[in-house]
């Protein structure tokens, strides 16, 4: 037993997208044996785009019932049966997050009809709801409207259960590992299916094979996944566009956050916003008191003199500075972390030994601080070479650093004879030294001291 279900919204993404109108057919596999259909009060005001396509309105809906009245007969006319929608996760998401807002589940096997579409009359040039049914010649009366969708896709889900091999394809895709009902509703399962679950980076794209998004991922596929599950309006929306996915192998973490990077900066995919802003940068740096005690602190790149380590936000400029306060066992309160008259008592840092307590010598303290600086200037020293896992076994990745700038990163043989700086350049790809790279260079020296090579 199916339920062939279509909803209209307000439109306000996943969690503020309230139902205005619900339409949904019981269906047999032969004859639609019962319906529920109602216009539904959202308890919010309904956009003006979203009236002017659908012709519901804030008095239309006055009256109507809300979705708490009504969830008891979604849940009655829905048991036992098949969720079918076209391009199911979008109704689903929405239906599933008004029951989760009055403290009820809601749990269905779907089915989606775009998907199913896709397999059993290949070759259409789109399969939205519209184009779909002219192509197969059904009646689509009341565009936009939840009981004129609905019914369409009921004649449409008809014709798909005729196909001589619906039954084998059904089958699969009601197969809970089959991951048929998760995925985006044009991307091939076979795309996806090629995807390897290795570090590198990877490219969504659209209909027109533009590239709309750019990630990185320690797991390819595991990431991936991780964007069709999560129900936020942006994710929803780009995984609604993507048709296709690319991707390119990095070896290792490192390799694939500067890849990403420096892909995000060429191509200036539409979903990727963190690196398109330019942000107000921060530094760290160091002075001394009036009792001899160094500090560390950090302010604006204005506000700081002789900076040791500049950062494109507030947030990881702090965060950096709490591990360099951790790891060589400084005080929160000499490193500004907390402001206080008294000792330091940071919520997660404890490492201090004592300085602001009269427990530790000056020049103890002082000499902790000046090798947490020496570590900081660590990129700026001469050439340094990162060696970092290949892509398979049968290679290396290396990261050029020259005078504390990032050069590129590339991919060598471990087979071949290397005893030059000039041998390993002919193997690097030039990027540019930015704002990120530098960041994702700090970050990685401050978590894996001593494992870059230091030339003279």
């Amino acid at each position: 037993m199916y339920t062939v279900i279509d909803i209209e919204t307000t439109g306000n993404g996943i969690k503020g997208n309230k139902i205005t109108e619900i339409s949904i057919f019981k269906y047999d596999g032969a004859q639609i044996v019962d319906e529920f259909t109602t216009l539904v009060n959202p308890e919010s005001p309904i956009p003006y785009f979203i009236t002017g396509l659908t012709g519901i309105d804030d008095q239309m809906v006055q009256n109507a019932p809300t979705f708490q009245e009504i969830a008891q007969n979604i849940l009655n006319i829905t048991e036992g049966c098949i969720f079918v929608a076209h391009s199911v996760n979008f109704d689903y998401g929405v239906i599933k997050e008004e029951f989760r807002q009055i403290g009820m589940d809601f749990t269905r096997k779907k089915l989606c009809t775009v998907r199913l579409s896709r397999k059993l009359i290949p070759g259409l040039r789109s399969y939205s709801l519209g184009k779909l049914c002219s192509a197969v010649e059904i009646p689509l009366v009341d565009r936009h409207r939840a009981r004129g969708d609905a019914h369409a896709t009921v004649l449409l889900f008809e014709k798909l259960l005729g196909k001589p091999e619906s039954e084998q394809v059904f089958k699969k895709f009601l197969n809970a590992r089959s991951q048929e009902a998760t995925l985006p509703p044009h991307l091939p399962k076979s795309v996806f299916d090629k995807i390897p679950q290795k570090p590198g980076i990877y490219y969504f794209m659209n209909q027109k094979g533009e590239i709309i998004y750019v990630g990185k991922a320690i797991n390819l596929k595991k990431r991936v996944l991780g964007h069709f599950y999560d129900k936020s309006r942006k994710e929803i929306q780009m995984c609604g566009e993507t048709t296709n996915i690319d991707f390119k192998l990095a070896g290792s973490e490192l390799v694939a956050l500067l890849m990403e990077s420096a892909e995000i900066k060429r191509l200036f995919p539409p979903y990727n916003r963190a690196q398109k802003r330019t942000g107000r940068q921060y530094a760290i740096f160091a002075y001394e008191d009036r009792n001899g005690i160094m500090h560390l602190a950090y302010n604006s790149i204005k506000g700081a003199p002789s900076p040791l380590k500049v950062f494109h936000n507030q947030t990881e400029c702090r965060a950096y500075l709490e591990e360099v306060c951790k790891n060589f066992s400084l005080c929160p309160k000499y490193c500004h972390l907390q402001q206080t008259n008294a000792a330091c008592s940071h919520h997660v840092i404890n490492t201090c030994e004592g300085i602001c307590r009269g427990q530790e010598e000056v020049d103890d303290y002082n000499h902790k601080v000046e090798e947490a600086i020496a570590h900081m200037k660590m990129l700026s020293s001469k050439v340094r070479i990162i060696k970092e896992k290949g892509r398979d076994d049968r290679e290396n990745a290396v990261v050029l650093i020259e005078d504390g700038i990032y050069k590129g990163f590339g991919f060598i043989n471990t087979d071949m004879e290397i005893s030059t700086l000039e041998d390993i350049e002919a193997f690097i790809t030039r990027h540019k030294h930015t704002v990120e790279t530098e960041s994702i260079l700090n970050q990685y020296f401050l978590k894996h001291s001593g494992t870059s090579i230091l030339i003279s």
